[in-house]
């Protein structure tokens, strides 16, 4: 056992006989490990973009409801009559009329 373990660290299954069988397992080790890397990687990036999306997307609910908070507010009967008594428009006193068309041909 400790004849095994020494050779092990001394690297002589890197340089022995059958070593290239070795040397392809220990390539295709780390083939492996940059893929998991560049994997994880990818993902860490994925992760940050949609945390950047989730943050503009709160921004831009906020943007809309200020924006119709103020449409709201403008639209109002009252800020229009405001806003109009400035120009000296004023609303009607008498209220609009009614017009009614009868149709002769019946």
């Amino acid at each position: 056992m400790k004849k095994g373990l020494y050779n092990i660290i001394k690297g002589k299954f890197l340089v022995s006989d059958d070593a290239l069988k070795n040397w392809r397992f220990i390539l295709f080790l780390s083939i492996l490990a940059l893929i998991m890397i560049a994997s994880s990687h990818s993902a860490d990036q994925k992760v940050h973009r949609i945390a950047q999306l989730n943050n503009n997307v709160k921004e831009l609910k906020s943007e809309y409801l200020d924006v119709r908070k103020q449409l709201m507010q403008a639209k109002m009967e009252s800020r229009i009559t405001a806003a109009m008594a400035k120009r000296g428009l004023v609303p009607s006193i008498t209220p609009p009329q009614i017009i009614k068309i009868t149709n002769p041909k019946k």
